[in-house]
């Protein structure tokens, strides 16, 4: 062997076995056991099986967002500084994890962390995993006694089942101020369209303009028979006397009369009189269809606002998303961290790469003088 071959072997043995026996004794000397914990859940939401959601379309609007978009939200926040702030306000998460400082430095917390410290070290010792296909969340908690991995993880469940229930009321708070700002616009609406026909009628004078109508037409209809029987009758005088008769004069007189009194209740209908404001009926009829139609539209919408209204309410009285545990939180009975075999074969194979990759870098570049 040449001094490069006997060079080679000593920056083997500092980047590759000098590394793997410090690791190997670190872990199996000073490294603290860590217990684990595991749950599992997804966020499911309650079947609509009541008598509102059979109402229309209402019930999916006011239901809130998907379960889907629920998970994603829990993934991000049980990784959260916030959830670490309240995990810290309750069971002081920096004495827990700090209490093998002195001993296991590596594996532990500093015990003047910061909350963004503390938030960092949360990503080593909780581990989430979210499939997006299924919906399903696994948490995995770490600590070095079990009762606490077990304690922490319940906790994260309670804190992330407040979160639901925040975001339920909150969307259902929504839902139910939308719903009574619908209610309130569309009673105004129809207070402004019965104000609207009351004007009208105080204006004209006349209750119902179409039963009115009907009215003048009835009489119209009435004379108009009247004159029937009164051209048979002259038909049948005709018949039986002289022109000069004068039950016959009589008769022409009569069916003169009926005649100018039909043209006269017919001009009347159509006549600037009709109306004690000197309307016409043609105006005053589409005056009053169009506010007939304002306050039918205004009731409708008033009966869908208040039927928005108590479905809003309905789901509002039940809890439309929650928790669902799949898995409760596990408590340990051995010790299953840190991996000591893994972590020494880790660095292991690491560090042979950087000494390989160095080696060959070395030899290559002594090859291309």
């Amino acid at each position: 062997m040449e001094m490069r071959h006997w060079i080679g072997l000593l920056i083997f043995a500092l980047i590759v076995l000098v590394p793997v026996a410090t690791t190997a004794v670190y872990l199996w000397t000073r490294s603290t056991d860590q217990f684990a914990s595991v749950t599992g859940f997804t966020v499911r939401r309650e079947d609509g099986g009541s008598g509102t959601d059979l109402l229309g379309g209402f019930a999916s609007q006011i239901s809130g967002s998907s379960t889907q978009s629920d998970n994603d939200i829990l993934y991000e926040f049980i990784q959260s500084q916030e959830l670490v702030a309240r995990l810290h306000a309750k069971y002081d998460l920096v004495s827990l994890y700090s209490q093998t400082w002195d001993t296991d430095p590596a594996f532990s917390i500093w015990p003047d962390a910061t909350v963004e410290d503390l938030t960092w070290y949360w990503g080593r010792m909780a581990r989430v995993s979210y499939d997006q296909s299924s919906g399903l969340v696994n948490l995995r908690i770490l600590s070095f006694e079990p009762q606490t991995a077990q304690l922490l993880t319940r906790a994260v469940l309670d804190e992330s089942q407040s979160m639901i229930n925040a975001l339920n009321q909150t969307a259902r708070n929504e839902a139910i101020r939308y719903a009574q700002s619908d209610l309130e616009q569309s009673l105004n609406r129809l207070k402004a369209a019965r104000e609207a026909l009351i004007r009208f009628r105080t204006r004209t004078q006349i209750v119902d303009l179409e039963t009115d109508l009907q009215g003048r037409l009835g009489v119209v209809n009435n004379l108009q028979q009247q004159l029937a029987e009164a051209l048979v009758e002259s038909d049948l005088l005709g018949q039986q006397t002289s022109a000069n008769d004068p039950r016959v004069v009589q008769s022409s007189r009569l069916i003169e009369v009926i005649r100018n009194r039909i043209q006269e209740e017919r001009r009347t209908v159509t006549s600037s009189t009709a109306a004690a404001d000197g309307t016409d009926y043609p105006s005053l009829l589409a005056e009053y269809e169009g506010l007939l139609v304002d306050r039918q539209f205004a009731e409708e919408s008033y009966r869908a606002s208040l039927t928005a209204l108590d479905i809003a309410s309905a789901n509002a009285q039940r809890q439309s998303r929650y928790l669902a545990v799949f898995v409760n939180p596990t408590l340990a009975a051995q010790s299953e961290y840190p991996q000591r075999l893994l972590l020494v074969a880790l660095v292991a194979i690491f560090a042979s790469l950087i000494w390989a990759v160095g080696m060959l870098i070395y030899y290559s570049a002594r090859d291309s003088r």
